[in-house]
């Protein structure tokens, strides 16, 4: 039995309780139902006590128990083979894995894309301190749901200037409506609002574990709901000033929209069209036809945008399928098929529903449209091309607004990474969300926005990122993650292939079966 993307049987311990997803019981049923069970993943996150969870799938006495650092050490080199894709090589000695590229897009932001993010992140950082004093006050899920809420406004901003208008829109009008349901309810603006029913969600503390291992459709339904409707007022009188609040955001973002001024747009379209101005756009084109382009988004919105904008700017709307989670199995296979099999299907839009073990290696181009705050997000799209039977190099392309809070932890962390690369090769992609699994980049995002105007939180971040992507870190990363070091010589490539070859020489050549019938 063979299970791929077995990282997402997850379980971890809450408190005293083991807590096991639907996935992690699957695994364990399968244990002891098969003779041999083959789990292909991305165990090792840096969190030893799941990591640990995760073997006992394979060997459940040896790893029974809850892991203690400094007590337990176990030896996995019998039950795991696991080798960095760059070393791994064919019978012929070369590389099994073609090169990757990952460049820097910067922009800066029109004068109203400013002002307009400078409001929203405003709104933003004071309700995060409102929901800091719900979890002081014992409503520590409440402040979750709204913390999540926020957050996810935030991405949304630095996404495009549809994605935050609808989003401001949605969140009035939920929000009105909670309003007026609570007034016909209760007298009196200083009474205190109803608890909500709205979904759980993770503490700020597994948020990275809940985005690695939902499916892409769970996790846009999450966030659609609690962007909308997640609020940190407790009053009706606090809830009218924030509709007051939202209203004055949502009337700015729709000038803003109807304005054109969408400096990310531009720069995507310059590179659609092999601008000079974007690095190594000419790749865009092979022999003066249009290479197969993937483009990820975060948001749908944002997506439904740049399918509008793309295809006008190209004339031809055949050219374009888009892939979201709020599709159904078949109809994303559906979309995924026409962009590998039809050769006039040229761009794939996608949120990362596309980003789960699709394999989209008929492209070897991909642009970030939007930067996710999990980096193995971004390991895992950029690993939708670059995949076994690529015969491309693969390039990347990170749309970063340099001067946006977000933008200069961005700025920063991929400067460093692209440094790291030119010394250590292909292979820090690999461990990116590794190195920073202790500090959290999720985490280093939040700090930026709330305090990202102090300069000494500035340097310090700047610090963090330096120390999270030190060359000797990395290379320690990459030791640990090659569990398997040794490789195979020469000779023994030597002896493989001539065992191939004997194979398919004694084999039963079709025209004996064929004679034979």
């Amino acid at each position: 039995m063979v299970c791929d993307e077995a990282h997402k049987m997850s379980a971890h311990f809450n408190g005293g309780e083991l807590d096991t997803t639907k996935r992690y019981r699957l695994g364990q049923l399968l244990g002891t139902l098969t003779r041999h069970l083959l789990l292909t993943a991305t165990p090792h996150d840096g969190k030893e006590e799941e990591f640990q969870l995760f073997m006992a799938l394979l060997d459940g006495d040896r790893f029974e128990g809850r892991f203690r650092d400094g007590v337990h050490v176990v030896d996995v080199s019998d039950l795991m083979r696991r080798m960095v894709k760059e070393n791994m090589v064919r019978c012929d000695g070369r590389p099994l894995f073609p090169e990757r590229r990952a460049y820097t897009v910067s922009y800066r932001l029109s004068d109203p894309e400013a002002v307009l993010y400078e409001q929203v992140t405003n709104y933003v950082r004071d309700e995060m301190n409102r929901a800091d004093s719900l979890a002081r006050e014992g409503e520590g899920q409440r402040g979750n749901r709204v913390g999540f809420a926020l957050t996810v406004l935030q991405r949304r901003l630095a996404s495009s200037p549809e994605a935050i208008y609808q989003s401001l829109k949605r969140r009035r009008e939920r929000l009105e409506k909670r309003l007026q349901e609570e007034q016909l309810l209760k007298r009196g603006a200083d009474v205190r609002l109803s608890l909500d029913t709205e979904a759980r969600v993770p503490a700020p503390e597994d948020l990275d574990d809940f985005y690695d291992e939902a499916p892409a459709a769970e996790v846009e339904r999450t966030e659609e709901d609690l962007v909308d409707s997640a609020t940190a007022a407790r009053t009706i009188h606090e809830l009218q000033i924030e509709i007051g609040v939202l209203r004055g955001l949502e009337a700015f973002a729709l000038r803003v929209r109807r304005s054109g001024t969408d400096c990310k747009w531009q720069q995507l379209s310059d590179l659609l069209q092999g601008g000079q101005e974007v690095e190594s756009s000419g790749e865009m084109f092979l022999e003066g036809r249009r290479r197969k382009l993937i483009i990820f988004t975060e948001h749908r919105d944002t997506l439904s945008y740049l399918a509008e904008r793309i295809t006008t700017l190209l004339g031809k709307p055949e050219v374009l399928v888009t892939i979201h989670g709020g599709m159904g199995r078949e109809e994303r296979r559906t979309q995924q098929e026409r962009f590998t099999q039809d050769k006039d299907v040229l761009l794939l839009v996608a949120t990362d529903a596309a980003g789960e073990g699709i394999n989209l290696q008929r492209a070897n181009l991909m642009v970030n449209y939007d930067l996710p705050w999990n980096p193995n997000r971004i390991e895992q799209r950029f690993g939708r091309i670059h995949r076994i039977g690529q015969t491309e190099v693969c390039h990347l392309w990170n749309l970063v607004a340099a001067e946006t809070r977000e933008g200069v932890v961005f700025q920063r962390l991929l400067h460093k990474l692209s440094q790291e690369r030119l010394a250590l090769g292909d292979s820090v992609f690999d461990v990116l969300g590794e190195s920073l699994s202790e500090q959290g980049l999720r985490k280093l995002m939040i700090e930026a926005i709330r305090y990202g105007d102090q300069p000494e939180v500035r340097d310090r971040l700047n610090q963090v990122i330096d120390q999270a992507l030190d060359r000797e870190h990395l290379r320690q990363l990459l030791e640990e993650r090659a569990l398997a070091h040794e490789t195979l010589s020469a000779v023994h490539l030597q002896r493989i292939r001539e065992d191939m070859e004997r194979a398919d020489a004694v084999r039963l050549q079709p025209h004996h079966v064929s004679s034979f019938f």
